[in-house]
């Protein structure tokens, strides 16, 4: 159902730290133009955690408003209460979005049994798909494979596919013997997403791509077509770019570097996120260099 280069999509916002909706549509429009083939909206690259909940679906409005259906939209929606991640849902659904990115419950740290129960709550009026986004290293919960395999089970219409930041590859092909080929893998790491395509993912929600969306929409369609030559070439070249833009915490660097290449764009984050230290934008700035973006 979802393919390619996704960016998960930052969130610009106005030195006063409202959101910049200019910049937003502008970003998107350049997004599409470049060949990414769907949008994230209001994940974690789009600081979600620090939007307001009327600020978060009137961003996802905007995203939807400015696609005007050329490519689809994924809202972010989770939530570490399931009554609230329902809530979301439908508000994802009234802003237009195609489907919703849902992360398993943050925080409070539930076992497999609380994970499974919690989407398969959600699950019995979801009124969009949802795609798993397991996230280790930010929610403290892990979706275990058995777990993953038991929630798309229960509800296969709903639940269409991953995207997985776990960094265990092997969960791909685990993935695919027990949720079949029908169900989309999408790596939430862009610096594995060559081995992650090689095992059976059909592309990657990526943080790179806001910086740099046509070479990682070449890099996405050369493993589709297995051209896989070609897209080590554009590995090595993305390479640098994907591990500089975690020198910091993100999103610090990444609108940094969109500052870079898009000349004007607003490089403002809201507290508790701040700008990207020297040695981070160094890095960054070195990145660029390598990958001819600058």
């Amino acid at each position: 159902m979802f393919h390619g280069s996704i960016p998960a999509l930052v969130t610009p916002f106005s030195d006063d730290g409202s959101v910049d909706e200019a910049a937003y549509r502008d970003l998107i429009e350049w997004q599409i133009e470049e060949g990414s083939t769907a949008l994230v909206a209001c994940g974690t690259t789009g600081e979600a955690a620090t939007l307001t909940f009327d600020e978060h679906f009137q961003v996802v409005r905007v995203c939807v408003e400015q696609a005007r259906g050329r490519v689809p939209v994924i809202a972010g929606a989770g939530s570490n209460d399931t009554r609230v991640a329902r809530d979301n849902l439908r508000a994802a659904k009234d802003a237009g979005a195609d489907a919703a990115l849902m992360v398993p419950p943050y925080y409070n740290r539930p076992g497999q049994e609380g994970i499974f129960r919690h989407f398969d709550t959600l699950a019995a009026d979801a009124p969009l798909p949802i795609i798993l986004y397991n996230v280790p290293a930010r929610t403290v919960t892990d979706i275990l494979p058995a777990t993953v395999t038991r929630i798309v089970r229960a509800a296969p219409d709903i639940f269409v596919g991953i995207k997985d930041a776990s960094g265990a590859l092997a969960r791909v092909s685990q993935h695919r013997l027990s949720c079949g080929d029908r169900f989309t893998q999408l790596s939430g790491n862009d610096d594995l997403a060559l081995a992650f395509n090689a095992m059976g993912g059909t592309g990657c929600i990526s943080v790179s791509a806001n910086v740099a969306p046509r070479l990682c929409a070449e890099f996405q369609a050369a493993c589709q077509g297995g051209d896989y030559r070609r897209a080590l070439a554009l590995q090595d070249q993305l390479y640098p770019l994907h591990d500089a833009l975690f020198t910091d915490a993100s999103p610090g660097p990444v609108k940094y570097a969109l500052t870079r290449v898009r000349p004007g764009f607003p490089g403002t984050l809201r507290l508790p996120m701040t700008p990207a230290g020297e040695a981070s934008r160094a890095a960054v700035d070195a990145a660029l260099a390598h990958a001819g973006l600058v």
